[in-house]
């Protein structure tokens, strides 16, 4: 019955080629349709400083790093569980790219860059049948048997009819590639309910003085301890001209998003107390920004930092509790075309557990366009392959 089964999935990324090789594999007919004039634009961009495939962390820890609004937890960790970090090493080598594990427990393939890996998948899946339909801009959908579809294709509308769809159209980070969201619409006016679209694993902006900014800007606050709401990161901020960037700030965005003033706290020193900064300073009477950056090897950065915020502490003591708790103001994320990801999407109430549509049976969803988020790592490209192996498995 799957050999006679015509799929279509729209969206050239990782999901949708995931899903679209599980169900060739199986025996479908299947299309493959992207708005862009090439597949995989955006796994490019993500690769072009080294393609972190996943990550090497036990199982237990993996699954807690994603979420969610009422994401099902239990389904979420089925979905992994079917296509873990061992299966995604295991078909990176499948396509004769072996991968190896850096020291932090992130996976990277050994050629390091995204290009080669694509290129064998696609030549591969076009030795399995697949068929590619590049220019395609997807407008829409008409359900019944089959699924009509709709695309804008050099100015003119075409249709096309599938048995049934795999929609991989990513969220709304680095448009230029062609996630540019604008499925959100599509769905909602078909009456499928959408979370909306947020940055996740972007920069915040906070409100630099003109003299801050100028002592701060490209600057690394390294080994820092920095705390939002009840969650804890260790590692390095990158300072901006309009705020903070780096990995330790990306793994905090739900945090700072669900804060009314979102604000981060950083201690500045996380292997001395209080009291052996203080002995520290020993017959300092003034100046005492100056002194710690002599005495207690504080960052500059930081001084200047704790200057717009605080002014000059009064005494050793007041900057020691500043220097451990540093609560800096946050006013927004990043625009969202700037982010690495996005949170948000297709509402978890709109699927069943094969992610296909309550309301549209026979369309289903993969990638980013599902309501989850996570942190750069490898945990991202890892949900991508995961869901799409579900949706390419439940489509035949």
């Amino acid at each position: 019955m799957s050999a006679s089964k015509s799929i279509a999935v729209i969206g050239g990324g990782p999901a949708g080629l995931r899903a679209a090789e599980v169900a060739v594999v199986a025996g479908s007919r299947v299309t493959v349709y992207d708005a862009m004039r090439s597949v995989g634009r955006k796994f490019l961009v993500a690769g072009k400083s080294g393609l972190n495939l996943t990550n090497v962390a036990t199982f237990d820890v993996f699954v807690t790093r994603y979420s969610g609004h009422e994401m099902p937890l239990g389904l979420w960790r089925d979905c992994l569980s079917e296509f873990d970090a061992d299966a995604m090493r295991a078909w990176a080598l499948g396509l004769g790219i072996e991968t190896f594990e850096s020291s932090s427990g992130k996976v990277f393939p050994v050629v390091k860059k995204a290009a080669p890996l694509l290129r064998r998948w696609v030549t591969r899946l076009r030795e399995l049948g697949v068929k590619f339909e590049m220019n395609h801009r997807w407008l829409g959908l008409r359900h019944g048997t089959p699924v009509s579809l709709s695309f804008e294709k050099k100015g003119q509308v075409v249709e096309r009819e599938h048995d049934a769809v795999v929609l991989a159209l990513g969220g709304a980070s680095w448009p230029e590639t062609g996630s540019n969201g604008g499925w959100v619409e599509i769905l909602e006016k078909l009456g499928v309910s959408v979370q909306p679209l947020r940055s996740a694993n972007c920069g915040w902006e906070c409100d630099w003085t003109p003299e801050t900014r100028a002592k701060v800007e490209g600057q690394p606050l390294h080994n820092i301890h920095v705390r939002a709401g009840g969650t804890l990161e260790i590692g390095e901020l990158m300072l901006t001209r309009y705020g903070v960037e780096g990995t330790l700030i990306y793994q905090l965005g739900r945090e700072l998003r669900a804060m009314d003033a979102p604000a981060i706290t950083i201690d500045f020193k996380p292997t001395f107390t209080v009291d052996q900064l203080i002995q520290k300073m020993e017959s300092a009477r003034r100046n005492f920004l100056r002194e710690a950056q002599q005495r207690w090897k504080l960052a500059p950065a930081a001084c200047a930092i704790i200057e717009q915020l605080y002014g000059e502490p009064a005494s050793a003591e007041a900057l020691a509790v500043i220097v451990k708790n540093c609560l800096l103001p946050l006013t927004r994320p990043r625009p969202l075309a700037e982010a690495i990801s996005t949170a948000g999407g297709v509402a978890w109430s709109e699927l069943n557990d094969s992610f296909m549509l309550k309301k549209l049976p026979g369309v289903y969803c993969a990638g980013e366009m599902l309501d989850w988020e996570a942190p750069t790592g490898g945990y991202l490209l890892q949900g991508c392959f995961a869901t799409g192996s579900r949706a390419g498995k439940a489509v035949i």
